[in-house]
């Protein structure tokens, strides 16, 4: 079963209920979007205290705009090296109309994880790498919008794992780093082999 993340994937057939973006915010900032063995990514976000300022919103829009520009349907603000728990998500413009459905999560806090499911996952900061990855298949969470509103809702299926991926940047964990620790480490070995060649041909 497919998965799309902040994750650059295939077939998107969900859509998030939270904060739309609005007309507010500012100018375009596409941002370079960190990879793995980037140690930045390993960071642990921190909170959000003030969700109406104008810091928050211009780091929503850039992180929508590196979205969009990747292409991908999910990115968090460690991606971008922005430590603060914010992430943001569109899995409606990869379908067929194109049309954006942007979905803002600030201070993102599951409550309850149930079940099990398997999906396939690729993330933008682990670019060619897709992996069946186990995750809980329902899932409670609270979040912010960029009102300061508090928000609860349940999720289940695709709609979970894509929000537990997410969320997961915002601790400093990778999709990788859920697979079984023989394959983890054989997959990291050749990530970072990968990063030094490319680094060499810079």
């Amino acid at each position: 079963m497919p998965i799309v993340g902040a994750w650059a994937h295939r077939d998107v057939r969900a859509a998030f209920s939270s904060c739309l973006l609005d007309d507010r915010l500012g100018v375009m900032a596409i941002h370079e979007i960190l990879t793995y063995p980037d140690p930045a990514l390993r960071e642990v976000a921190q909170h959000v205290g003030d969700a109406q300022s104008e810091e928050v919103r211009q780091l929503v829009q850039d992180l929508a705009d590196t979205m969009y520009n990747a292409p991908g349907v999910g990115l968090a603000a460690p991606q971008i090296g922005v430590f603060l728990r914010v992430a943001v998500t569109d899995t409606r413009w990869r379908e067929e109309d194109g049309v954006r459905d942007l979905q803002v999560w600030i201070n993102p806090e599951i409550s309850r994880r149930e079940g099990e499911v398997v999906f396939e996952e690729g993330c933008l900061s682990v670019p060619g790498i897709y992996e069946d990855i186990r995750r809980a298949a329902a899932i409670t969470l609270s979040w912010s919008d960029l009102e300061g509103n508090r928000h609860e809702a349940d999720f289940e299926g695709f709609q979970a794992v894509a929000l537990q991926h997410e969320f997961d940047h915002l601790d400093g964990r990778l999709f990788i780093d859920l697979l079984p620790p023989i394959k983890q480490k054989l997959l990291k070995k050749r990530l970072q082999k990968k990063k030094r060649l490319s680094m060499k041909a810079d």
